[in-house]
């Protein structure tokens, strides 16, 4: 008889799984005529993309491939529990640097280039704080491997 070993994972491998297959499945969302609407008018990149994620987020080509190389990223990160706190503490800094970037920038420029606009930039700043403390408080007592 074959003996099976059951292995358990760390809280904050959990959490960043889920906060992975989120981020899949908004990217794959941004690219759905419906979910998005002005499906026609996304462009790869820049301010000038009228795609509307649910009605509240401006989308692009770009911005959906990133949506699902985080997503990705997270879920192989997910793996082990220094690679899942890495994942949630340093990709909630990540979406803090993001949504000051959205603050400062003026989103009617070609700088826009992600595009962002205001639900953007409080949907970030929501991200950033939430992934850095779910990171911090399911991340504590971690063990490297």
């Amino acid at each position: 008889m074959a003996r099976t070993e059951m292995t358990t994972r760390a809280p904050v491998q959990n959490v960043a799984l889920a906060v992975a297959a989120v981020f899949t499945a908004v990217g794959v969302a941004g690219f759905i005529p419906g979910i998005t609407t002005g499906y026609d008018t996304m462009s790869f990149a820049g301010h000038e993309s009228e795609a509307v994620l649910l009605g509240l987020f401006m989308v692009s080509v770009l911005h959906n491939v990133v949506h699902l190389a985080f997503g990705v990223a997270g879920l192989l990160m997910s793996r082990t529990p220094h690679g899942a706190y890495s994942y949630l503490v340093g990709g909630g800094v990540v979406y803090l640097l993001l949504w000051l970037y959205g603050v400062l920038v003026d989103h009617d420029s070609s700088a826009n280039f992600v595009p962002v606009n205001a639900a953007d930039d409080w949907l970030h700043l929501g991200l950033g704080v939430g992934m850095t403390a779910l990171g911090l408080v399911t991340g504590r007592g971690r063990r490297r491997h």
